[in-house]
This record gives C-alpha cells, sequence and structure tokens, in this order.
C-alpha cells in the first residue's frame, strides 16, 4: 500500500466549510436585516457566479471572493426583493441575491469581477472554503426559486416568505418548501480491489464510484446494492456509511458509502456507464496522485468519491464533522 504521506495531507472536502448560523428564527426579519448597513451578499444567474479579484493578487485558489457589501450587490444587478437569508456570520446577516442574465453579460466584461461557474470555483479553491460552502446554498436555493413559481397544487403564482426559505398560495394557502434529493456515492470493495466506473460526461481518464439517486421507501444502504447491482451487475452486502457531502447541482446530497462485494463479474448498464471495472489498491493510489501511466485519474479532492477512494488507499475513514 503507497504511504499516506506520498499522497499529502487530507485535503478538503466541497461545499462543506459553511459556518454560518442559519438563522432560522430571523427569517420573519428580513426587511430589517436587509436593512443592516453591514449585511453581505452573493450574486448568482442560473449557474453562474460572480466573483471579485482580490487587488494585487494573481488569479488562482484564494484570489477571489464571494461576498459583497450589500449595496454593492445591488448595485451590480442583484435584485435585492428576491434575497434569500443565508445566514448570519455572528450579527452580519448573508444573502444571496440573484441576477438577470443581462446583468451578468455586463458584469462579465469588468476587469475587476470574474464569471464562473460553481463547480470550477470549488475544484480550482478560488475562494475560502467558508465562502464555497455559502455559494453551495446559495446555488441551490436560486435553483430551487427558479422552478417553484408556481403553485403545483393550484397553479396560481407564489409568493416568498421567509426570507426565500418559504414561497406561499395566496390562492389555496400552500406552502412550499425547498427540498434536498439524496444521493448515494458508493465504492464496492473486495480485499485489496475495488469497483470504479466510467461516464460519458466524465473528464477523460477519469474513473469515479458508481451513484444514484434514493428512491422512495429504500434506505441508503438498499439504494446502494441497488444502484450497483443496476449499473455493474456487482451483487454488495455489507455497506458502511463514511460521509456526505452537499451536491448543488441543482439541489442533492451525496452520502458517501463503502459496500462490500458479493459478486466479481461485472456487467454494465450501457445507458449508465460506458465501462467499469477492479482496480487495485495500488493502482488506485496512482489515480490520486495523478501519476497512473496510463493518465487514468480519480475525481479532484473537492468531491466525494476522492475523499471515498482515498479512504481505502489509505486504510482509513474520511474525517467526519
Amino acid at each position: 500500500m503507497m504511504e499516506a504521506a506520498l499522497l499529502g495531507e487530507w485535503p478538503h472536502l466541497g461545499y462543506v466549510g459553511s459556518r454560518l448560523d442559519r438563522g432560522s428564527l430571523r427569517r420573519g426579519e428580513v426587511a430589517a436585516l436587509l436593512a443592516d448597513p453591514r449585511a453581505r451578499a452573493c450574486l448568482v444567474a442560473g449557474e453562474s457566479i460572480v466573483l471579485k479579484r482580490r487587488p494585487g493578487m494573481a488569479d488562482g485558489p484564494g484570489a477571489f471572493e464571494a461576498l459583497f457589501a450589500l449595496e454593492e450587490a445591488a448595485a451590480l444587478g442583484g435584485r435585492t426583493g428576491e434575497a434569500c437569508l443565508l445566514g448570519l456570520d455572528g450579527a452580519v446577516p448573508h444573502f444571496v441575491l440573484p441576477l438577470h442574465a443581462a446583468a451578468l453579460a455586463v458584469l462579465a466584461e469588468r476587469p475587476d469581477l470574474f464569471v464562473i461557474d460553481l463547480r470550477s470555483i470549488a475544484v480550482q479553491e478560488l475562494v475560502s472554503a467558508e465562502e464555497i460552502g455559502q455559494l453551495a446554498t446559495a446555488k441551490a436555493m436560486t435553483a430551487w426559486h427558479a422552478r417553484r413559481s408556481f403553485c403545483s397544487n393550484c397553479g396560481e403564482r407564489l409568493v416568498v416568505a421567509e426570507a426565500g426559505w418559504r414561497r406561499e398560495c395566496p390562492s389555496c394557502g400552500a406552502q412550499h418548501f425547498p427540498r434536498t434529493d439524496p444521493v448515494v456515492i458508493m465504492l464496492t470493495v473486495d480485499g485489496d480491489e475495488c469497483l470504479l466506473g466510467r461516464s460519458a460526461r466524465f473528464a477523460p481518464g477519469m474513473w469515479s464510484c458508481l451513484a444514484g439517486f434514493v428512491e422512495p421507501g429504500e434506505t441508503f444502504e438498499q439504494a446502494v446494492r441497488r444502484e450497483t447491482m443496476e449499473e455493474a451487475g456487482i451483487h454488495t452486502g455489507a455497506v458502511r456509511y463514511l460521509a456526505c457531502q452537499p451536491w448543488p447541482f441543482p439541489m442533492s446530497v451525496m452520502i458517501g458509502m463503502h459496500a462490500q462485494a458479493l459478486s466479481r463479474d461485472i456487467t454494465i448498464d450501457p445507458n449508465e456507464l460506458e465501462g467499469a471495472r477492479w482496480f487495485h489498491r495500488d493502482e488506485v493510489a496512482l489515480l490520486l496522485a495523478r501519476t497512473h501511466p496510463e493518465g487514468l485519474t480519480a475525481p479532484p479532492r473537492m468531491a466525494i468519491a476522492h475523499h471515498l477512494i482515498r479512504a481505502f488507499v489509505e486504510g482509513r475513514d474520511p474525517p467526519r464533522g
């Protein structure tokens, strides 16, 4: 087994860094919170995030900020009437303001700003882990609002309530709340080998864990066994939880598991995977270190799949908390 030291220290898991008090008891005070001169906000338009360059820093990790003074964010086109409270940093309220696409195009031309997608921000660690965590909530919430304009009960246009954490129907009185979709992501293990798969949408050469949505009436463990069988034809037995990760694409949570293989013969579902194979622990270490002789790689360190694979290589669980 490759020594853990050769792979470096345990890296940061993306989207989990926010330590904001979500302020659920103060969501009815949105007008007062928006009037706070200390309030800050991020700007989101669909898949795009607006970042502010830090003066004097070359582009790269930590060279940007995601939070603007609320007044500045509004001046850039953020819609304060649709603000959603992310939480409180001490007593300072943090919001997300949605942007129109037209405003985004103008901001993309400014040299002091940088427009980029959230996945790239996390992979490149362009802002702090704390801000990446806040952006995960921000993106998920703006995606929910974009898809929840009308009441699914009666069709009436909904109004925003509770600082963006609820929508209400003025006609039938129905209340609508954000939902998070659970997704199991699992590494199936057989002794010193693990099962990795390739999807056509992956970057060239990248192999990763299998994953799938939890269906109604399933436990996480049952979902792991079903998805592994459906995608790769592998029977699994014992399932062990390791860690979880918010995944705002658009609004899921990834539940990371290790599963014990009960069979070896692979039969892939070509609608889900273009390939699956067993990798020895030492070869997987090369994927993580990006030194595999065939140019094969594992997911980047912001993804929970990286941590599940790394835990197998190093013979330990990822950190909790």
